[in-house]
C-alpha cells in the first residue's frame, strides 16, 4: 500500500492565469508553478490572498516556463519563507530572471506613483483602500471566476503596495537551478522530475515527476503550456505516452486556428493596408515568444518582397532582452530555424528596428511619422506600455488595433475584439473608433485538434486526466472530447484537494 498523496489546485483552475499547484506527500511537498493571476480585477486581486500553505514547508518547486501567468509569485513566495530549490530548464531561467525583474519594477513604478497619489487625495486614496480590503474579502470566498465573467472589462495600471520588490526578486532568482531536457533528477524526497520540451516559448517543459514509495511508484504529468507543431523558431511538443496522472492545459478547448500560412498572409495584408492609409498598426504582444515569432515573420515577409518597409518600433524592453535569450539558447530551436542561422539570416532581427528603452521614448512613438507599426506588450492590454498606445490611439481611425494571441475573459483586449465600442482605461471612458483586427494562427497554445492528438500519444491512459489552464467554455468544449478517447476527466475548482490513489 502507497503512502497517501494529494494534490491541490492552487490557480490556473476554470481560468487561464495563476497557475499552482502542490503535490503533497507524506514525505514531501512539491509546488509545480507559482503564477500570478493576469487579467480583470477580480483575478488580479487573488494575487494578495495569503498562500494556501506555509511557504517554508515547501521543499521544491518546479517552473514549467518563465510567462508571468507561471512564475510571477516566485518571488512573494520566497520573501514569505521558502528556502527551497526552483528548478527549471537553463533558458527558463534565464528567461524568468528578465520576467520576474521586470515585474518588480513596474510594481515598484505603480507603488511609488499610487502613494503620491494618496498624499495629495488621501480621501479618496482611503476609499480605494477599504474597497482593495472588501475585494480581496470576497476573493477569498466567492466563485472567482463568476465574478470575472460578471464583472465590467477595465485596464488598471495603478497597485497600492507591491507585492515584491526587486530586492525580494534577487534573492528569490539566487534559489534557482538550470537542468537539461530529458534529464530525470531528485528533487525532493521520493520525487523524482524530468523535464521534456513542451514547445511553447524557449526553454518551456512539460514535466514528469515520478512519486516513489517502498517498491511502487506514480506518474504525474504536468502539460504545462503545450506549443504547437511546426512553428518556427523552436522544437515541436514533445509526446508522452504513460502516466498515472495527467493535467493537461485547455487554453483553446472547442477552438481550430487558422493555418500559419493564413496567419502570415494576414499580417502582411495588415502591413500594406497601414501603408496605404499611412496610419499606425498597434500590436498588443507579449514580451517572450510572441514578439520573437512576429519579428520573425515581419522579417521574413520583409525579405521576401511582400511587404513595404515601414519603421517598426519595438516597445518592450523586455522582449529586446528576450530575444538576446533566445540568441543564447540556439540547442533550443528546430532545424529549419538552426539552418537559417547557418545561412546568416538573423532571424530574430527586423531591419532599422527603433527599441524603445524609455519611458519617455515609448510616448514619443504617438508623435512619429507615419505610417508605422508598434509591438509593445502585454498581449491582453492589462498591463504594460500598450496600455497607454491603446488610450491615446483608441479614438484613432487611422489606428489598427491587431491581435495576436490570445484574449482572456474579462480583459480589455477580450472586450475589444469582441466589439466594444467603448473603453475604460485607468477611470476614463473612451469611445473605439480605430480598426480591430484578429489573427490566431500565431498562438504559441496548442488548439483543440492539436491537444487532442497529443492525448492521442498516450497508449496507457491515465486514472484521471485533469483539465486546468482555460476559461469555463473552453473546458466545457474540450472535455467531452478528451472522455470521447477513453480518458477519465475531471475540472478542479480553485484550491480544490484531490487525494491521489
Amino acid at each position: 500500500m502507497m503512502a497517501e498523496m494529494r494534490l491541490h489546485f492552487l490557480g490556473a483552475t476554470r481560468t487561464v492565469t495563476g497557475s499552482q499547484y502542490l503535490l503533497e506527500t507524506d514525505r514531501a511537498r512539491v509546488l509545480i508553478d507559482c503564477g500570478m493571476f493576469q487579467g480583470s480585477p477580480n483575478d488580479v486581486i487573488r494575487n494578495r490572498v495569503p498562500f494556501a500553505y506555509s511557504p517554508n514547508e515547501i521543499d521544491a518547486l518546479l517552473l514549467t516556463h518563465a510567462h508571468l501567468d507561471h512564475c510571477g509569485l516566485i518571488p512573494h513566495l520566497s520573501a514569505s519563507g521558502f528556502k527551497g530549490m526552483i528548478y527549471a530548464t537553463k533558458g527558463s531561467v534565464d528567461l524568468t530572471r528578465l520576467v520576474l525583474l521586470d515585474s518588480a519594477k513596474l510594481q515598484e513604478e505603480f507603488s511609488q506613483s499610487h502613494q503620491r497619489f494618496a498624499k495629495r487625495n488621501p480621501d479618496r486614496a482611503a476609499v480605494e483602500d477599504e474597497e482593495t480590503m472588501a475585494e480581496l474579502a470576497a476573493a477569498s470566498k466567492e466563485d472567482p471566476a463568476a465574478a470575472t465573467r460578471e464583472a465590467a472589462p477595465a485596464a488598471i495600471t495603478a497597485l497600492r503596495e507591491p507585492l515584491y520588490t526587486v530586492d525580494d526578486t534577487n534573492a528569490a532568482l539566487g534559489l534557482f537551478r538550470g537542468i537539461d531536457y530529458g534529464t530525470e533528477m531528485q528533487v525532493a524526497p521520493g520525487i523524482t522530475a524530468t523535464y521534456l520540451d513542451a514547445g511553447h516559448i524557449l526553454g518551456s517543459a512539460i514535466i514528469r515527476v515520478r512519486v516513489m514509495d517502498g517498491g511502487q511508484e506514480r506518474v504525474i504529468v504536468f502539460s504545462g503550456d503545450l506549443g504547437r507543431p511546426g512553428t518556427p523558431i523552436i522544437r515541436d511538443p514533445t509526446p508522452v505516452t504513460t502516466a498515472d496522472y495527467l493535467l493537461i492545459e485547455s487554453t483553446y478547448g472547442g477552438k481550430t486556428h487558422e493555418p500559419q500560412e493564413e496567419a502570415i498572409r494576414l499580417l502582411g495584408e495588415a502591413v500594406k493596408l497601414t501603408s496605404d492609409a499611412k496610419g499606425v498598426l498597434l500590436v498588443p504582444s507579449f514580451a517572450i515568444g510572441r514578439t520573437q515569432e512576429i519579428v520573425y515573420e515581419l522579417n521574413r515577409l520583409l525579405s521576401a518582397g511582400t511587404i513595404p518597409h515601414l519603421p517598426l518600433y519595438l516597445d518592450s524592453p523586455m522582449a529586446t532582452k528576450a530575444s538576446d535569450v533566445y540568441r543564447a539558447h540556439l540547442d533550443y530551436f528546430d532545424e529549419g530555424a538552426r539552418a537559417l542561422i547557418a545561412s546568416n539570416d538573423n532571424l530574430l532581427d527586423y531591419p532599422n528596428a527603433v527599441v524603445t528603452s524609455s519611458a519617455k521614448e515609448s510616448l514619443a512613438i504617438e508623435q512619429a511619422a507615419r505610417p508605422l507599426m508598434v509591438v509593445a506588450s502585454n498581449g491582453m492590454i492589462t498591463g504594460g506600455r500598450i496600455v497607454q498606445h491603446v488610450k491615446a490611439l483608441i479614438g484613432d481611425p487611422g489606428m489598427t488595433l491587431l491581435f495576436v494571441g490570445y484574449q482572456g475573459d474579462g480583459t480589455l483586449g477580450a472586450n475589444l475584439q469582441q466589439g466594444a465600442k467603448q473603453a475604460r482605461i485607468d477611470g476614463q471612458d473612451l469611445e473605439v473608433r480605430c480598426q480591430v483586427r484578429s489573427i490566431d494562427g500565431f498562438s504559441a497554445h496548442a488548439d483543440e485538434p492539436e491537444l487532442l492528438a497529443w492525448l492521442g500519444n498516450f497508449t496507457k491512459k491515465p486514472r484521471t486526466t485533469f483539465i486546468v489552464h482555460g476559461d469555463p467554455a473552453a473546458q466545457a468544449a474540450f472535455e467531452p472530447k478528451v472522455r470521447a478517447l477513453g480518458f477519465a476527466t475531471a475540472v478542479p475548482a480553485w484550491r480544490e484537494t484531490v487525494e491521489l490513489a
